[in-house]
C-alpha cells in the first residue's frame, strides 16, 4: 500500500501518505463472507472494517423481533467507526450481505492514529455525517415510500457499491431485503 490509489477503500484513499502510514502497519486482510456477522446490536466493537469490496449491512434489532436495514456500507466507509468516540457497543448488527474483502483494525490501534492525525479526524467526521444522511433518507423513505420504491432504493444502494451492472444478491438475500423493507 505504498500509493494510495492502491488502497482501494475510498475512505482511506483520502488520507495524506502520512496519515495512511499511521495506519497501515496496524491493517489486517481478512475476507467478508456472505451472510457474515461482523458486530452484534449491543456487543463492545472489537473490530473497524474498512471494506476493499463487498458490502455490509447495518440491522437495526426491534424490540418485537423483527429487523429493519437501516444503512448500506461499501469501500466508500467502514464499519464500526462508533468506537472513534471510544470504546462502544454496537447499536446495530453489521451483515455482509455482498462477498469481498476488508482491512480490519482494532478500535485501540485506531484511536491512536486519531489521536496524531487531525486528517484522520476530518475524514471520520465526514464519513459519519454521510452515514447520518442516509439514515436520514431511509427514515424518509420507510415513512412516505412505497415497498417497491423502497427496494429500488435497496438495489440501488448496492449498484453504487459493487464493480459493474450485475447485482451480486442471490435470491435469498433478495428475499431478505424484501422482509426487512416489510416491517
Amino acid at each position: 500500500m505504498e500509493h494510495r490509489t492502491e488502497v482501494g477503500n475510498r475512505l482511506l484513499a483520502a488520507l495524506p501518505p502520512a496519515d495512511l502510514d499511521l495506519l497501515v502497519p496496524h491493517f489486517r486482510m481478512v475476507p467478508l463472507e456472505r451472510d457474515a456477522v461482523l458486530a452484534r446490536s449491543g456487543d463492545e466493537i472489537q473490530r473497524i472494517y474498512f471494506p476493499l469490496g463487498g458490502l455490509i449491512a447495518f440491522i437495526m434489532d426491534m424490540p418485537n423481533g423483527q429487523t429493519v436495514a437501516t444503512a448500506v456500507v461499501g469501500n466508500e466507509g467502514a464499519a464500526g467507526m462508533l468506537t472513534a468516540l471510544g470504546p462502544a457497543r454496537s447499536p446495530v448488527t453489521a451483515v455482509v450481505r455482498v462477498a469481498g474483502t476488508a482491512l480490519q483494525i482494532s478500535p485501540a490501534r485506531f484511536q491512536a492514529a486519531l489521536g496524531r492525525s487531525s486528517a484522520l479526524k476530518g475524514t471520520v467526521q465526514a464519513f459519519t455525517r454521510a452515514l447520518l444522511v442516509q439514515f436520514q433518507h431511509v427514515a424518509a423513505c420507510n415513512a412516505l415510500h412505497s415497498v417497491e420504491a423502497r427496494l429500488a432504493r435497496w438495489l440501488l444502494h448496492v449498484h453504487d457499491r459493487v464493480d459493474g451492472n450485475v447485482l451480486p444478491l442471490t435470491q435469498e438475500t433478495a428475499a431478505l431485503l424484501s422482509r426487512i423493507i416489510e416491517s
